[in-house]
Parts: structure tokens; C-alpha cells; sequence
């Protein structure tokens, strides 16, 4: 009994708490049935709200369309009713000079009724809108009698009554055949007429009648042009156009007429109904053509104010709908196709109501999984940045120690193990280092910099870096800066550094000849010809259909160094097009704090193939197996670039063809930073170029424009302007100031320097120019010998002997370097504020030095020691070896001039500064 008990009692508890879970799913299920009347009639009376809401929106944008309608149809007309009006005065016009010459120094005028009515009949095709023409002549009082003798009849009123006595008439005399009845009548006995001819006469110009019923029950309006005795200037007086007036010219216009021809020849004219008024008095305004509907229409309507020619009176033609506008079908279909829809939406979301606990578990799960998975992925990033960075610093031990084996006596299988173990190493650190960035880019880590920098300087710098692996290619490698860019920006210097070097350091790796360009421009000036370079990849063929046709594809050679690029639009027709865009465009807007960079790295290299050129920012991705073993890298620095230029809120594409080479494109947001504005705060590393050369001139002998742009403007950067001609011909007589050339662009002077392009210099060129340039002088055609300079990219001293000329400049070029050279052979002192202090004192140091050399070495020759002194004497000279980064020839020979032994330049390596240095050593130690 107990037990039985026991489980009755569990038994009732269990129905008691199963009671309560169905009492709550009742309750439950009465709210939710609740809430559910609730959202579906809500949602009726919202699709009922939004179908009235559409419904007054489709029938005002009905409305709305049609009173555009209405306003074309009204202008059209009225232009073209005023067109025609001024056709027809433009010939009354005509007729009244016509007349008026028939005057001109003739007494009687030699004109009378019937050659007048025969010529207005026989041109009355002309005027088609006018029911006819007359001549009123012009009478005074006192000549009244003397007149009605000559005419055989009495000036009447236009009442047809003997007209009064008065200071003046004007009697019709001539008249067109079909209004002859006028003849006779005195046209200045109505008092508007009268007021209407004396301001015709008064201004010269025509006046028009208010508006009254013609012959033929037509309404229209009377033209009046004064005649006068004689042609009278512009500026004549009211009275002297009175003393000159002969008579008055009149055409009767019928508009009724005209307005009715007009619409005949437009579409439409059943929808509308039009009305033209005379408004002078807006009072009172008078109806010229259609029904008499006030001027208060109801809407909607167009009123266009017309001009006939006559400032004083008013006309308006005024426009609307014969009918009343009806309800567009689509004002009643669209709104009832959106309501059924609405309901359907309604039905779909009450039918998957009851699936919604589901969905939501699904989605918190998924939102859970999601969670894990971005902290895996962020925990991957930073522990790939933390092992990287720790890594590197034992990375940087071992090469410091395989630098130091190195030194050391090994064996020539040590060494070559050693070395073997050195190139891995750096090849791992720079691996590591790239990995870094990535790391630091996807944990979002990686913050710019916001500092001034001189970007031009940074592009010098990066020039240098590859300078020595160009020149041992044979490659042109050039840079150049559009002048609209601003000389100090506000940004990452470090990280656009990396993004230029990366791309050019790609170039220089897959280019074996040909030239790699750099170009900078505003994006806003470079619409033209950069902008449109950023094509995107279209399944990896850069829009071609295949491999074959990519590399066949032609181009203009009109290139840096005369190869073909990637892309053909890349050419000098485009590059002087934008050259021209930036001298004549209005400056860039100064209100903007924002400036956009258009950057491209031009290659004539080996191309990206077709199949790969999907994957080039894919990090670690190359074009296939044999790049890494052949060219080197990891495939990461295209993937890095790309992600700093997104960061810097740019875009980065590229246009590559096979065996033609590639140009990649990209774009930066930097910020505008004015000198003077630069605070202490920020730091910042500016190299002023000299202005020693401020209003020099310079002669460039380049066959290649593109490349003569570049030279030109490292000139400009230093002041120097600069003319260019094609080859070595021209030269002396642009130097004369003849063959048309007058030195335009150099400002009239002559130059004083000529630099000419290896290509163009041809054997035993520099015996024949010196003697064609003496020639010249002692001829008084210059008066100054030039200094010639050769622009060469092989090494400057060894060209310097070959060829006789002042200087070698070596490419590629970069201001600073073009700056030391122009010094030191135009013997130009540079200003003390101008140098740099480094440079001022590897030079004073070297010649204080020799200095105490001298003095000690002239101490030992004035004593009287023997010859082990002079053996000790001979040794007392210390090897000084000049380290920079500058490899032209003028740093060189000042080097050797202070007094210098050596010359190494940077970056250099072990082996290198080892061959510098070996000269001084004893032969022990050099073995």
C-alpha cells in the first residue's frame, strides 16, 4: 500500500506539473493566436496605407509628367510662332528700306502707286501672315492743299470724313491691290495710331497695334516702320529722325491666321487649346487668338511671355489641356499588383511562424560557430606575428655569426657551405619579414603612419636602390612626377616606400631589356590616360581570348626605351596629351585636404602568363613552379602591396601581356601638408635642391620623347628650362637662334649647356661637334661655348675617356645626383646652406689630413736622417676610402680631389668594399 502510494503520489505529481505545461502552452498558444490577429491585421492596414500611398504617387508623377509635357508642347510653340512673326516683320522691314531708298536725294521719290502695288503683289509670297501693305506719306499742315491738288483727292478720316485741321497727316498713298480701299485715309486721325507712328518714328524700329478685327473678321495686329529721307546713324536725336521722316510703312498681320497654320504643322494640337493676348494692360488683356477664357485658368496649364518685336506691348500665349486629365492605369495596376504581393509576403511569413524557434536555434549556433572560427583565426594571426617576430631575432644572430665564420680561415667546402647557410638566411629573414606584415595586415594590427614626406625624394631613393642591378642590365629605369603633385604629403612615407619597392623590385627581377617607368599624377588630371589603365582581370586574360593573341597583339613603340608595353594606350600620344591637360588645367582645388595619387610601374619584362594572371595578388601564389627556381621570391610581396594600398584607401590592378611586359597600376589616399604648417611634433626629412641653377638654359638631343620628358623634368626640379630636338643636326641652328626654333621655349637665350643621349651620339661625334661648335663661335653665331654632357648608364669615367666631353651624367637620373654633377662641370660653387653637412666634412676632414701629411712628409725631407728614416717616411701616408650613395662622376673626382684613395658605392657588399680595400693591404694579408 505504501508503495502503491508512494507511486500514486509520483504519479499526481507528474499530471500536475504536465497540467501546468499544457495550461502554459494553452496560454501560450491564446497569446500567440492573439498576437497573430493582431500582425495580420496590422499588416492588411499597412498594405492598404502603402497601396493609397503609391496610388497618390503614381497619379502625381502622372500629373507631374504631363505638365512637362504640357510646358515642351507651349515653349514649342511659342518659339516657333515667334520665329515666324520676326520672318514676316524682317521682310516689312525690308519693304520699308526699300522704300526708303526710292527716297534718298529724290524730290518727287521715284516711286509711285502702280510700280508699289505690282511689287507687293508680285513678293506678297513672302509675307503670307499679312493681309497687306501701304505707304503713308508724311504732310504738314502747311503743305495740306498743295498735297490734295497733287493726289486729286482729300485726306480723309478713317471714317471715311474730310479730316480736320491738325499739324500733321499721314496719308495712304501706295497700298498693295487687296487693302487698296485705304487709300487716302489720314492713318493718324485714330488716336493709338497716331501714338504708335510717333513712336516708330520717334525710335526707328517697328511698333505694333493692339489687337482689332481685320477685313476678313480675323483678329490681328498693324506693323509700322518709319521711312526716312535719308540713312541715319544709331545715335540720331528724336528730332533730327522727326525732320527725316518721309513716311510710314504698314502691314496688316493677320494672327488668327498665323496661330492656326502653326498648329496644323504640330502633333498633339487636339490635346491642347491655345490662347494668345495682348497683356500691355494686364487689367484689361485683350485676346489675339483662341475663345475668351480668362487668364486664371484652372491648373494645369503654361503661360510663355512672347516678344514680337515691340518692347512696349505685351504678349502671352498661354496653354492647357482640352480635357481633364483621367487616372493612368498604372496608378491603379501597379499599386493592387504590390498590394496582392504584400499579401503574399504576408502569407509566406505567417506560414513559417511556427518554424521560427527552429531557425533561431539554427542561427545561435551558427552565430557560436562563427565566433570560434573568427577567434581561431585571429589567434592563428597573432601567433603567426609572435613566432615570426621571435624568429627573427635569433635569425639575425645566426647571419651576424655566418658573417663572422666567413671571416675566418675555412676551407673552400666550409666556405661555400658557409655561404650557402648565409644566402638561406637572408632569404628566410626577408620571408619572415613579409610574413610579418601579412600577420600584422589580417590580426589588424598594421597601423599607418601619418607624417610629411617628399615623395619625390622617396622615388630618388628607390631609383638608387636599383640603379647599380638596372645598369648591369642595360635597362632604362626613370621615374616621373607629375608637377600638379604637392612637393609634401601627409602619410606613410615607410609604407609607400615598400609598396614602390616591391613593384619596381618585381620589374628589375623579370626584365632583361627594354626600361621600367615610374609615373605619379593626380587622379584627377590623369582621367585621360592612367585612370582608364586600371582594367580588371577578365577570367585571366586580361580581355584577351588566348595566350596567342596577347602576345601578338600590337602597340605603339613611342616608349621610354623604344620597346613595346603591356598596355598600348600607354604611349607618348597619351603621355603629351596628359602633359598638356597638366599645363593648361585649372590648379588642383586647394579646399580639398585629400589628394589622390595615380601611381604605375611600367615594365617591358616577361610578362605575367594568361593562366596566372588571376592569381597575382593570391599571397604565395606565382605563375608557376620554375618562377621561384629561375627569378627567386615567395610570391607574397604583390599580396602585401595590395593590402597596403587598400589600406591607404586606394586600388591596385594591372594590365600584362606575355613576352611584352607589364604595368601595374594603383591608386593612394594621402593628405595635403603645407610647408610652413609643418609643426615640431611632426618629423620630417626634406632635401632642398639647389637654386644655383635658377635661369640656366639647356639644349637636350633625345630621339625619344618620352625619355625626354623625364630628362626635362629633372632639369625643371632644378630650375634649368630646356629645348629638345630629335638628333644631333638641328642643334647648331636652334643654338643660332634659326630653323625656325628662336629658342621660344627656353626664353630667347642661348643655352649653355648640351646634353645628348648615348643613342645619339655617334663615333668621332664629339671631333666633329667641339669643331662645328668653334666654328660657330668665332663666326659671332654663339658667343659662349656649351658644355656637353653625355647622358650614359655605363660607368662615367670610362665614357668620360672614350668620348672628349665636359662631363658624364649618369643614368639612371635622379636631381641630387644631376644637381653634383651640373656643379662640378659648370663650375658653379655651391652655397654653404645648400651642402650637405656630411658630404662638407668624408671632404675637410680628407684634406686637413693631407695637410699633416704634407708637413710631416716635408719635415723628413729637410733632415738629415738616413735611409731607414726615408723608408718610414715613404709609409707615412693613411688610406682614406670614400663611402656614398652617389655614383656620378662629379663625386668621384671630388673625392679625388681633396685627396681621397678609393670610392665605393652604396649599397655595396662584402666582396666589393673587400676589392677597395685590398690595394692597401700587404700581400699577406690580401692572400
Amino acid at each position: 500500500m505504501g508503495v502503491g502510494g508512494g507511486g500514486g503520489g509520483g504519479g499526481g505529481e507528474a499530471v500536475a506539473v504536465e497540467g501546468d505545461e499544457a495550461g502554459k502552452g494553452r496560454r501560450w498558444w491564446r497569446v500567440k493566436v492573439k498576437l497573430s490577429t493582431v500582425a495580420v491585421v496590422a499588416w492588411v492596414l499597412a498594405s492598404a496605407a502603402l497601396w493609397a500611398g503609391l496610388h497618390w504617387r503614381f497619379r502625381r508623377a502622372a500629373l507631374h509628367k504631363a505638365e512637362e509635357a504640357l510646358v515642351c508642347m507651349c515653349e514649342e510653340r511659342a518659339r516657333m510662332l515667334q520665329d515666324q512673326f520676326a520672318v514676316s516683320v524682317n521682310h516689312v522691314h525690308a519693304l520699308a528700306i526699300l522704300v526708303a531708298t526710292f527716297h534718298y536725294d529724290k524730290h518727287p521719290p521715284a516711286l509711285d502707286q502702280d510700280t508699289f502695288a505690282v511689287y507687293a503683289a508680285r513678293t506678297s509670297f513672302e509675307r503670307p501672315l499679312l493681309s497687306g501693305v501701304a505707304y503713308a506719306q508724311r504732310v504738314v499742315h502747311a503743305d495740306r492743299e498743295s498735297f490734295e491738288r497733287q493726289q486729286g483727292w482729300i485726306i480723309k478720316t478713317m471714317k471715311h470724313e474730310p479730316s480736320p485741321a491738325q499739324d500733321e497727316y499721314a496719308p495712304v498713298i501706295y497700298s498693295q491691290e487687296t487693302i487698296s480701299y485705304i487709300e487716302g485715309l489720314d492713318v493718324m486721325s485714330g488716336e493709338e495710331d497716331r501714338e504708335n507712328i510717333l513712336r516708330a518714328r520717334a525710335t526707328g524700329k517697328a511698333v505694333l497695334t493692339r489687337p482689332f478685327r481685320l477685313m476678313s473678321n480675323h483678329l490681328g495686329v498693324v506693323l509700322t516702320f518709319p521711312v526716312y529721307l535719308v540713312d541715319l546713324p544709331n545715335d540720331t536725336t528724336v528730332e533730327d529722325r522727326v525732320a527725316a521722316t518721309a513716311g510710314y510703312l504698314g502691314g496688316a498681320f493677320d494672327v488668327e491666321s498665323l496661330v492656326e497654320n502653326l498648329l496644323r504643322q504640330l502633333a498633339g494640337n487636339q490635346e491642347l487649346v491655345v490662347n494668345v493676348y495682348d497683356v500691355t494692360n494686364h487689367s484689361n488683356p485683350l485676346v489675339m487668338y483662341g475663345s475668351e477664357v480668362p487668364l486664371g485658368i484652372p491648373s494645369p496649364s503654361h503661360t510663355y511671355t512672347l516678344d514680337f518685336g515691340d518692347p512696349l506691348r505685351k504678349h502671352q500665349m498661354v496653354c492647357r489641356y482640352r480635357n481633364k486629365l483621367h487616372v493612368s492605369w498604372s496608378a491603379i495596376t501597379t499599386p493592387s499588383g504590390v498590394f496582392v504581393i504584400c499579401m503574399l509576403v504576408g502569407y509566406i511569413i505567417y506560414a513559417a511562424w511556427s518554424r521560427y524557434d527552429n531557425v533561431k536555434e539554427d542561427c545561435r549556433k551558427m552565430e557560436a560557430l562563427k565566433k570560434r572560427a573568427e577567434a581561431a583565426d585571429i589567434a592563428k594571426s597573432q601567433f603567426l606575428a609572435t613566432v615570426s617576430h621571435e624568429i627573427r631575432t635569433p635569425m639575425n644572430g645566426v647571419l651576424g655569426m655566418l658573417d663572422m665564420l666567413l671571416d675566418t680561415e675555412l676551407k673552400s667546402t666550409q666556405r661555400d657551405y658557409a655561404q650557402t647557410a648565409q644566402v638561406c638566411g637572408k632569404a628566410l629573414i626577408s620571408l619572415i619579414n613579409e610574413v610579418l606584415d601579412r600577420a600584422k595586415i589580417e590580426a589588424g594590427k598594421l597601423d599607418l603612419e601619418s607624417v610629411p614626406f617628399d615623395l619625390r625624394s622617396i622615388l630618388d631613393d628607390v631609383i638608387s636602390l636599383f640603379s647599380s642591378k638596372s645598369r648591369e642590365k642595360g635597362i632604362e629605369l626613370a621615374v616621373y612626377v607629375s608637377e600638379r603633385v604637392p612637393e609634401i604629403l601627409l602619410g606613410d612615407p615607410g609604407r609607400f616606400r615598400q609598396i614602390i619597392t616591391n613593384l619596381v623590385g618585381n620589374s628589375i627581377k623579370f626584365t632583361e631589356r627594354g626600361h621600367i617607368f615610374v609615373q605619379v599624377h593626380l587622379a584627377d588630371h590623369s582621367n585621360l590616360a592612367t585612370e582608364t589603365k586600371i582594367e580588371p582581370v577578365v577570367n585571366g586574360m586580361n580581355g584577351h581570348k588566348d595566350e596567342a593573341s596577347a602576345i601578338l597583339t600590337s602597340g605603339s613603340h613611342n616608349t621610354l626605351s623604344g620597346f613595346e608595353a603591356a598596355d598600348s594606350r600607354n604611349n607618348w600620344e597619351n603621355f603629351k596629351l596628359l602633359l598638356s591637360y597638366e599645363k593648361n588645367e585649372m590648379p588642383y582645388e586647394s579646399d580639398s585636404d585629400k589628394v589622390t595619387l595615380v601611381v604605375s610601374v611600367e615594365d617591358t619584362g616577361i610578362g605575367i602568363p594568361l593562366h596566372a594572371q588571376g592569381r597575382v595578388f593570391t599571397p604565395f601564389m606565382q605563375a608557376d613552379s620554375s618562377t621561384s627556381r629561375n627569378y627567386g621570391g615567395t610570391g607574397i610581396g604583390l599580396s602585401i602591396s595590395k593590402c597596403l594600398v587598400e589600406i591607404m584607401g586606394g586600388q591596385i590592378n594591372f594590365v600584362s601581356r606575355p613576352l611584352v611586359g607589364s604595368t601595374f597600376t594603383f591608386t593612394a589616399v594621402l593628405r595635403r601638408c603645407d610647408k610652413n604648417a609643418i609643426s615640431d611634433s611632426k618629423t620630417v626629412v626634406l632635401h632642398p635642391l639647389p637654386s644655383s641653377f635658377k635661369g640656366l638654359s639647356a639644349l637636350l638631343v633625345d630621339k625619344r620623347p618620352v625619355r625626354a620628358t623625364v630628362t626635362k623634368y629633372h632639369l625643371q626640379r632644378l630650375g634649368i628650362t630646356s629645348e629638345v630636338v630629335g638628333t644631333i643636326d638641328p642643334t647648331f641652328g636652334v643654338l643660332s637662334g634659326r630653323n625656325g626654333s628662336s629658342l621660344t621655349s627656353i626664353g630667347k637665350k642661348q643655352p649653355c649647356m648640351l646634353l645628348i643621349e648615348s643613342d645619339s651620339w655617334g663615333p668621332q661625334m664629339d671631333v666633329s661637334l667641339h669643331a662645328r661648335l668653334q666654328e660657330m663661335k668665332q663666326s659671332d653665331r654663339i658667343h659662349v661655348l656649351p658644355k656637353v654632357f653625355l647622358l650614359s648608364a655605363a660607368e662615367s669615367d670610362k665614357v668620360k675617356k672614350i668620348n672628349a666631353v665636359d662631363s658624364v651624367i649618369p643614368k639612371p637620373l635622379k636631381a641630387s645626383a644631376l644637381a653634383a654633377c651640373l656643379f662640378q662641370a659648370l663650375g658653379i660653387t655651391q652655397p654653404s646652406h645648400e651642402k650637405r653637412d656630411d658630404s662638407v666634412l668624408g671632404f675637410e676632414a680628407t684634406r686637413q689630413i693631407r695637410a699633416m701629411e704634407g708637413k710631416a712628409n716635408e719635415q723628413a725631407d729637410d733632415s738629415e736622417s738616413g735611409s731607414e728614416i726615408a723608408a718610414k717616411t715613404a709609409k707615412w701616408h693613411l688610406p682614406i676610402l670614400a663611402m656614398t650613395a652617389d655614383v656620378i662622376q662629379a663625386t668621384h673626382e671630388e673625392c679625388t680631389k681633396c685627396g681621397m684613395d678609393g670610392y665605393v658605392s652604396k649599397p655595396f657588399e662584402e666582396k666589393q668594399l673587400f676589392q677597395a680595400v685590398q690595394k692597401f693591404l700587404g700581400p699577406s694579408v690580401s692572400s
